[in-house]
């Protein structure tokens, strides 16, 4: 599956357009993951775009959300990582812990992307592309602020090797680079 028909599959699905944006998003995040690390970019990219194919279907209960999708993907030819990946993304539904690479790379680098997204929306001109590391950074800090975003999830970006302010910079520069399609 390519780029292209992983869109149409979102679309195929999904109907609000602010959660086609999250995954177009995640999907940014988790390609500049994969550059940086040296990983398969097509395969990172895929399941940040598909992470959440199964939101809508399951009202994103998160008992089982993320295995719906898992299994949508198995079932259209995926290959066993990404689905993997989708299916850890939600460990409520798994009642797993995350233990792989691609695993803690889907769950912070689609989380991080609530928190981005969060930040520019408190800007005057609400753009990404004026978001600054310092300021994901505090609002990390902040528990009130964009109170869904589990902190955690993003912080397993040092699983990765990389410091909160290198994935914040890797995160932001991603999402500006898609910002037209973000509308932000």
């Amino acid at each position: 599956m390519d780029r292209k028909e992983a869109i149409e599959l979102l679309h195929t699905h999904i109907k609000n357009p602010k959660m086609i944006q999250h995954c177009l998003a995640s999907g940014a995040v988790l390609k500049a993951l994969a550059q940086r690390l040296g990983r398969n970019e097509q395969d990172w990219e895929l399941a940040g775009l598909l992470h959440d194919l199964d939101v809508e279907i399951t009202q994103a209960d998160p008992y089982i959300h993320g295995l719906k999708g898992a299994d949508m993907l198995a079932s259209v030819g995926l290959n066993a990582d990404i689905v993997d990946a989708v299916r850890m993304h939600n460990e409520m539904a798994t009642g797993l812990p995350r233990s792989t690479e691609f695993q803690h790379a889907l769950a912070a680098g689609e989380t991080i992307t609530g928190l981005i997204t969060a930040t520019a929306l408190v800007y005057p001109d609400k753009k990404v592309s004026s978001v600054k590391v310092k300021s994901v950074t505090k609002r990390m800090k902040e528990k009130a602020f964009a109170a869904s975003v589990k902190r955690e999830n993003i912080l397993e970006c040092e699983k990765l090797g990389l410091s909160l302010d290198e994935f914040c910079e890797l995160s932001i520069n991603a999402m500006i680079g898609i910002s037209a399609d973000l509308e932000l």
